[in-house]
């Protein structure tokens, strides 16, 4: 994960993370909705008796294959569906979201309907109202990348920090702050304002948390310069309107020196000085 939220250096060094198209859905497999809602390709309406399309999505169910109405599945789903779309959001690179995601639009757990002229395929505009709590929140994760350069980099990260700032363009963290553990379920990191697009441009700090295991967890903050606090944006693991907020006009975090992060939930912060 640590590759894909820089860029891939990896794969695209001397080119730049410009060069990584990010996307966890694509025309192929399943789409956002179903992916958090199907184990197994429902592939019946193309008459193929369901052997065509691949048959290893990565996707998990949350526990019921399916529509469903029990709350708690409904609920899960969301927000892993708001984790993928903040992932997404970010990380350095060129992110693509698939037609109708930002809607949470199902195909049935249809994994290939590439040949399907029906409604199955088409957009459905109606989504935008009924799921308006999601689109929202897409909307705001959007306006967010946005605003913040240093999340639009066009070189990548040099894990350090050449101007003396106090602190690397990027650091990684834990549930305690400068401890990353690679090999958890929980990682943060913390991206320095000072070096968006090569330090010419001005921005705030940004910490990202992380946290896929299934229980809540508590997350030591890095210490801001003097005269910083840390400001809430997102929170998948809260409810609307309290899951994301405009970019600019952030709460003030209550505790300074750590935040809860809900089971299988992001959080999102942003350092920014009170002078601002």
């Amino acid at each position: 994960m640590s590759q894909a939220i820089l860029g891939s250096p990896q794969l695209y060094q001397g080119r730049g993370p410009t060069a990584s198209i990010n996307f966890v859905t694509c025309h192929d497999g399943f789409n956002l909705a179903d992916l958090v809602s199907y184990n197994d390709k429902h592939n019946e309406a193309n008459l193929e008796d369901n052997r065509d399309g691949a048959n290893d999505n990565a996707s998990w169910n949350c526990g019921w294959e399916g529509p469903t109405d029990d709350p708690s599945i409904l609920a899960l789903r969301q927000r892993q569906m708001k984790n993928a779309i903040s992932m997404l959001l970010v990380s350095q690179g060129v992110p693509m979201i698939l037609m109708g995601d930002e809607f949470g639009q199902s195909k049935l757990g249809n994994n290939n309907t590439y040949g399907l002229d029906a409604e199955i395929n088409w957009l459905d505009w109606t989504l935008q109202e009924a799921n308006q709590n999601f689109h929202r929140f897409v909307s705001k994760m959007i306006a967010f990348r946005l605003a913040h350069p240093v999340l639009r980099s066009r070189d990548f990260f040099h894990h350090a920090d050449p101007a003396g700032y106090g602190y690397s363009d990027i650091s990684w963290h834990g549930v305690r702050a400068w401890q990353p553990d690679w090999g958890g379920r929980a990682i943060a990191f913390m991206l320095c304002g000072n070096y968006a697009k090569g330090g010419t441009v001005p921005d705030d700090f940004i910490y990202v948390a992380l946290n896929m295991h299934w229980d809540a967890l508590p997350f030591e903050l890095p210490r801001l310069p003097d005269g910083f606090l840390w400001r809430v944006f997102a929170n998948t693991g809260m409810q609307a309107p309290e899951d994301a907020f405009d970019p600019g006009s952030e709460p003030e975090l209550a505790e300074q020196s750590g935040c809860l992060a809900g089971g299988r939930s992001v959080v999102i912060l942003v350092g920014r000085s009170t002078a601002q």
